[in-house]
């Protein structure tokens, strides 16, 4: 489940000062729907945001967190589903594997309320790569005890290490920004696009000269909607932080505008719409501005799936990224 989901229901039941509790898987073996890092939030009431499993076990995981709000103390909960062990547990999901699940209690009391998740949620809307340390197994006061920032440390790949305490088990785990999307033009085939990289847990900004585009009301998925010239990309937006942008007006002249504003510029993936040969009039007409648009501009975009219309085309795009992203 997409963090920015994730964030966006936190902040709803924040808003509410409900009570709320914290799942991160941190091991697994064999196999099983997440890995370690994924997350789930759930309030009081065994309502949740994420999934760990396929849906199986998210109802038993209400009441272990229940029993946490009732503490107030982390605990960890395992599941382990291969062979017979699946049997005590009747979920029958037939996955084979084991997971560990961290439950921290959150509230909004306290010398830092809401952590860790309200820290975490403002690294992930930044646009620097952060990083996060957290105790899952250990002495009972210890556990749930969070490092994020420049606190983590940094000396450690993903995964689970004892650090200085051997009596402990702590998840070291990169802490990602929620990725960024630029989409240049709001033509009817936009409209796919935001929503399928919404759903997926993008934000998305759209920008387009034409107003009536933009307030067409199928755009609704986008973070930001600005009306701009495409030759003052570049004054209006600050382009860096983004992961991906994909140039799509339908004219060639605003297509080389964007592009020249997108030359040389930090954005690690960049696609255009149309065949190989526009890609390469394009890349022609721009010249030496073209800069490392040679390299890394895609066109035609997304991965060759078939698409012809306006909803595979955008599946395609989409199923790009992500496989990049993952």
């Amino acid at each position: 489940m997409a963090l920015k989901h994730l964030i966006e229901r936190f902040e709803q039941w924040r808003g509410i000062n409900e009570r709320l509790v914290l799942g991160t898987v941190y091991e697994t073996a064999g196999s099983t729907y997440s890995k370690a890092g994924a997350r789930v939030l759930i309030d009081g009431e065994g309502n949740y945001q994420g999934l760990v499993s396929g849906g199986c076990l998210e109802g038993d995981l209400a009441e272990h967190a229940a029993a946490v709000l009732a503490s107030g103390k982390a605990r960890s909960v395992c599941y382990d589903m291969r062979g017979e062990h699946d049997i005590l547990f009747g979920t029958g999901v037939g996955c084979d594997g084991m997971l560990k699940v961290l439950l921290q209690p959150l509230s909004g009391e306290g010398d830092d309320p809401w952590a860790p998740l309200a820290r975490m949620a403002e690294l992930a809307m930044g646009m620097e790569a952060s990083r996060c340390a957290v105790v899952v197994e250990g002495e009972e006061a210890a556990m749930g005890s969070t490092l994020l920032g420049d606190e983590a440390p940094a000396e450690h790949p993903f995964g689970l290490h004892a650090l200085e305490n051997p009596a402990r088990k702590v998840l070291v785990y990169p802490l990602r920004p929620i990725p960024r999307l630029l989409v240049l033009g709001a033509g009817v085939d936009a409209a796919p696009l935001v929503a399928f990289a919404e759903r997926l847990g993008w934000r998305v900004t759209v920008c387009d000269h034409r107003r009536a585009y933009l307030e067409r009301g199928d755009l609704g998925a986008a973070e930001e909607r600005i009306e701009l010239r495409p030759e003052r990309l570049a004054e209006r937006i600050e382009l860096s932080g983004w992961e991906a942008c994909v140039v799509m007006s339908h004219h060639l002249a605003s297509d080389r505008s964007y592009l020249a504003a997108l030359a040389d510029r930090p954005i690690p993936w960049v696609g255009v719409l149309g065949p190989k040969a526009r890609r390469e009039r394009l890349l022609k007409e721009l010249g030496d501005g073209a800069g490392d648009l040679r390299d890394k501009l895609r066109g035609p975009v997304g991965l060759d799936i078939g698409a012809n219309d306006p909803a595979s085309i955008a599946l395609s795009i989409m199923a790009e990224l992500t496989a990049r992203r993952t």
